[in-house]
């Protein structure tokens, strides 16, 4: 495999703070399709931005991990606006829920925190009274509606939203659950980092089925779910894509291409491109399962650390937690 370089090129300004460039050029798949475009964030303090989420006016949210924010940004402007979610706050993990609200995993908190959109109002789901610290990671909504949620210290959790009830089940494995999905038919799947396997969650019981991955020790960090309901997985150990079919039970899995590559997050947008963020390179890629094809986004500066993906149709948009930086991928 190529070593990919770090050679970047400012393409220009592009007003409120924020910079375009063009991808770095890969043999494999050629130019980049996507244009990048990337902000720095304009605060009186550093935030730790660690998540982020696509608001329903045309913003984006994120987690100040280190201030104990939540954060929104406007890119028509560069705008940031940071919402004190209490005394002790530490979030991780943010969505949008089926309401428009932003819906937060808190660890310093160790609780769920709902903010009202466009009313920003603060209201916390605290975990049941003697739940020891959980380390909240992130969460997703199932096909009823309800909130589930991961806490690395060995913690499933739900949100009954219309009730406001919490209740917390032992994780499969104990220390270890990361990153969460829900598929189309509204099952929901998570997997351990420490464990390095997968789980379904069955959502009447609340207790998990694992589904342990060929590769040993891989590290399965984050998970997403295509359109027909395959489970993507990043592999932070193995560095490896894979991609689990719960219809057949098969796995299948790739690798960047980049030398010694540790993929973190993982996203799958609604053409059924997947998404890895790539540390060992300091990039983005995309991948193409029709063709089996990658692309790659160089990412401008050094140890941007993107630890999440999410987006919204035509857009990817990334949080870089090592350098206080919002960028996006513009793919319609």
């Amino acid at each position: 495999m190529s070593h990919l370089s770090r050679r970047s090129v400012l393409a220009g300004v592009l007003g409120a703070g924020s910079f375009a460039w063009p991808s770095r050029p890969f043999a494999q798949g050629g130019k980049p399709p996507g244009r990048m475009q990337s902000w720095p964030l304009k605060t009186p303090r550093t935030t730790g931005i660690h998540d982020l989420a696509p608001s329903p006016d045309g913003g984006v949210w994120f987690t100040a991990q280190r201030s104990g924010h939540l954060g929104w940004f406007d890119p028509s402007n560069g705008h940031t606006e940071l919402i004190a979610l209490g005394s002790g706050s530490s979030p991780h993990g943010v969505i949008q829920g089926p309401d428009g609200a932003a819906w937060i995993t808190d660890s310093g908190l160790n609780a769920i925190v709902r903010v009202s959109w466009p009313h920003r109002e603060v209201r916390r789901f605290a975990l049941p009274e003697g739940t020891p610290y959980a380390n909240l990671n992130t969460c997703a909504f199932d096909g009823d509606g309800d909130l589930w949620f991961t806490g690395q210290s060995g913690v499933i959790g739900k949100a009954a939203v219309k009730t406001g009830t919490v209740t917390v089940h032992d994780a499969p494995g104990g220390r270890g659950p990361y990153g969460i999905c829900s598929t189309p038919r509204g099952d929901v799947w998570w997997c351990s980092l420490a464990g390095s396997f997968i789980a379904r969650i069955d959502r009447r019981t609340g207790d998990s089925v694992v589904v342990q991955p060929p590769t040993i020790n891989q590290g399965a960090r984050r998970v997403w779910s295509d359109s027909a309901g395959r489970i993507w997985v990043s592999e932070w150990n193995s560095g490896q894509l894979s991609m689990h079919d719960p219809a057949n039970g098969s796995w299948r899995a790739w690798k960047p291409h980049s030398e010694s590559p540790r993929c973190y997050a993982v996203y799958v947008d609604e053409r059924d491109m997947v998404w890895v963020a790539e540390w060992s390179s300091n990039a983005v890629f995309s991948f193409d399962p029709a063709g089996e094809r990658w692309h790659c986004y160089g990412l401008p500066r050094s140890g941007a650390g993107v630890r999440q993906i999410l987006g919204r149709k035509g857009e990817v948009w990334l949080p870089e937690s090592g350098t206080e930086h919002i960028t996006v991928i513009r793919t319609g």
